[in-house]
């Protein structure tokens, strides 16, 4: 009996839960601008949302526009929705500003020709599954959040090197995207933007990561604590290291899909839409560009049963955005820069030796 009601009781604080997660609304809340301002009011309650007075009456506008946006949209017949979520009463210029300003094409333009080991090592792979899901295997860790840092980049990067030091080593282990922020600022630039292939090769030319644990992130520009690092290491924190990255052949989903058949990979995207802002629920084929301004990370692929093939792409815009911080993306279209140019700027962390120990990191650590 006892555990018949700790069982009743878990359930429903689930419920509980999962109901206190989730922002809805009904089609009368649209019906007057008096309903919609009582709409507003709980979406600001459900979101803790404090602003002047005068900013309230501006952000209701905004509001309104972004609901009526979400509720047309659902309306058609697409298959994917949006909802109202965080991003609510900010306008698409703002969301862009604060969410998808990574600047990762302009850091191409600047890089010239891309780096990395030169090779593909899956270039002879012949065939793949028809579906992979890292997160299954237990090689993604849960979904984090930016914040208004245009630090995605850094997200990206260490989605994909917590994915292959799992398949190395079996240990799901959070990495620090504060440290890559911090101090891998040499041609990165914080939260003002950067490009994974810098990172992988700052990770490699200072002898590996350390975790999210013991540098956490605050969403915010900060020194490299190059001391506190070298600490750490020396009271045997863990640290992730790689030994390169290669680029997967650009604008080819044949070769994506072979990369991520076998490791989560690093992707740029073209994610300022309206559509994506309020992604819900499942296969995004929303009109986007490929002015690449936001870094992901590909953590497997699939199919569903109407035959619609896509992309599981990892986001760092907190859990409560899209499929629990996920989003599935439309594979195989006829652009060969794939859906938001998901295949234009895709590469990956390669590992072949073990992660160092304390005292040998120490040592790659003396320039910091």
């Amino acid at each position: 009996m006892g555990f018949e009601k700790s069982l009743l009781v878990a359930l429903s604080l689930a419920l509980v839960l999962g109901v206190a997660n989730c922002f809805d609304y009904h089609e009368h809340e649209l019906a007057s601008e008096e309903s919609l301002w009582d709409l507003y009011e709980r979406w600001r309650s459900h979101h803790t949302v404090s602003t002047s007075l005068d900013d309230k009456h501006k952000r209701f506008n905004v509001f309104k526009q972004n609901v009526m946006h979400v509720h047309e949209t659902n309306k058609m017949d697409k298959p994917y929705k949006l909802k109202l979520n965080k991003f609510s009463d900010m306008t698409s210029h703002e969301f862009k500003n604060a969410y998808a300003n990574s600047k990762v094409h302009h850091h191409v333009m600047f890089r010239g020709a891309p780096r990395g080991n030169g090779t593909f090592m899956y270039e002879n792979v012949r065939r793949v599954p028809p579906s992979v899901d890292w997160r299954k295997k237990g090689a993604v860790t849960p979904v984090k959040d930016q914040g208004q840092c245009g630090s995605c980049w850094a997200f990206s990067t260490v989605v994909a090197v917590e994915g292959i030091n799992y398949i190395k080593t079996k240990k799901l282990v959070s990495l620090s995207e504060q440290e890559l922020v911090d101090c891998d600022t040499t041609e990165n630039q914080g939260c003002n933007g950067g490009l994974m292939e810098y990172a992988f090769e700052f990770i490699k030319e200072t002898g590996g990561l350390t975790t999210e644990d013991k540098y956490p992130y605050h969403a915010a520009d900060g020194s490299c604590d190059s001391v506190k690092l070298l600490l750490l290491l020396q009271e045997d924190a863990p640290v992730v290291s790689i030994d390169g990255h290669e680029n997967v052949p650009k604008n080819n989903e044949d070769a994506l899909l072979k990369a991520v058949a076998n490791q989560p990979v690093s992707v740029a995207i073209d994610a300022g839409s309206p559509d994506f802002q309020f992604y819900s629920e499942g296969v995004f084929t929303g009109s986007c560009g490929t002015e690449l301004n936001h870094g992901v990370a590909a953590v497997g692929y699939g199919i569903t049963v109407d035959g619609t093939k896509y992309w599981i792409v990892k986001n760092s815009w907190g859990a409560e955005w899209g499929e629990k911080g996920f989003i599935r993306m439309q594979r195989g279209i006829s652009d060969k820069t794939g859906l938001c140019g998901i295949a234009m700027e895709a590469s990956y962390p390669v590992k072949t030796s073990s992660n160092p120990t304390p005292h040998s990191s120490s040592s790659l650590r003396d320039e910091l």
